[in-house]
């Protein structure tokens, strides 16, 4: 099978890099997020010192690999990226570790999905900057303590509740992700726009603000899919008409959600009875992962306030049987509503 890159595909792969902020005076939205990380690298470099371990968590495309990269501009330090499971042996990691230069950072991608082997090697490097080796096997193993240079680790992660409790005390700073406010995503639109020499009126930010899932991935994408429709149909310039007509086109509503976002409401309501369900049973239904089901499309359904996470499941609320033009399932649905919710 033939891997290769096509040549769109590559071009959109590098003006996703071009888009990419540099600096936290670039990175737009999370101020307290970008505020409190000032300080700690600051007094990182004052000390000389590699920066605490950094713990980043939350939906999708919402910056987590950015900031690694930007932390390790900041402190003027080399940066290392790879993913958990990427790292299939402890050897793996001890090449990685042994290698790095002093105070530099390491970013570790889907950190959750590390092996246990992998982790215990872990452990031991964040905190005493070591790693134990076994060399030898039986009776005449021994372990043997290899430093490495002190470096801070950046993990990141969709899933936080799946890391071991002992990696993730030790990460000195965390910060979660949420999805992001209508302004700030406006803010990453207009600075994409500029990067990309598009001219785009200004009610057409407001749109494509609202057909962004609040995720500044999904707001460069659709700012990229207008400027198309825009060379095509309107003569170079993004209009509230031409993002209109790129939402239509793309199968997505006024309340920014893709046609497989209705299609999840529609199942809850149509096999499940509006729930609630199980995210297992619900994928099942879906033909889709749960993982992808719960870190991709039900934060925004959440957020938007047409689906409810309760203990024994996923339950459509009555603004989101309005927004499916669904009668709600009778006089009684929104008291079974409010009962799952606590």
């Amino acid at each position: 099978m033939d891997h290769t890159l096509s040549p769109l595909k590559r071009e959109e792969d590098a003006q996703e890099e071009r888009l990419r902020p540099l600096s936290l005076s670039e990175f737009q939205g999370k101020e307290e997020i970008k505020e409190n990380l000032k300080v700690f690298i600051r007094a990182a470099r004052q000390r000389g010192e590699a920066l605490d371990h950094v713990f980043l968590s939350g939906p999708p495309g919402l910056g987590k690999t950015t900031l690694g990269s930007i932390i390790a501009h900041e402190l003027g330090v080399e940066l290392r990226i790879t993913s958990a499971p990427a790292l299939e042996k402890p050897k793996d990691l001890a090449g990685i570790l042994t290698t790095l230069s002093p105070r530099s950072v390491l970013f570790i991608d889907e950190i959750h999905r590390l092996k246990p082997a992998i982790e215990e090697m872990l452990y031991v490097a964040m905190e005493d900057y070591v790693i134990d080796w076994i060399i030898g096997q039986g009776p005449s193993a021994r372990t043997v303590r290899i430093p490495v240079p002190p470096f801070t680790l950046v993990g990141a992660t969709t899933k936080a509740g799946k890391l071991a409790t002992p990696l993730v005390s030790r990460f000195g700073i965390t910060f979660h992700f949420n999805l992001y406010e209508k302004e700030d995503i406006i803010k990453v639109l207009r600075r994409s726009a500029r990067i990309l020499g598009l001219s785009v009126e200004e009610p057409a930010f407001d749109l494509l603000s609202s057909c962004s899932r609040g995720t500044p991935r999904i707001a460069n994408r659709m700012l990229r899919r207008a400027r198309d429709f825009a060379e095509v149909y309107g003569k170079g310039v993004i209009t509230p008409q031409i993002v209109r007509l790129t939402m239509d086109r793309l199968g997505i509503d006024e309340a920014g959600l893709e046609a497989h976002d209705r299609r999840i409401l529609d199942t809850i309501i149509t096999k499940f009875d509006g729930g609630p369900v199980g995210a297992e049973s619900l994928a099942i239904a879906l033909g889709e992962s749960v993982d992808t089901l719960e870190d991709f499309y039900e934060p925004y359904l959440i957020q938007c306030g047409f689906l409810q996470r309760t203990p024994r499941g996923r339950i459509v609320t009555p603004r989101g049987y309005d927004h499916l033009n669904i009668p709600p399932r009778g006089k009684d649905s929104d008291d079974e509503t409010q009962r799952f919710l606590f």
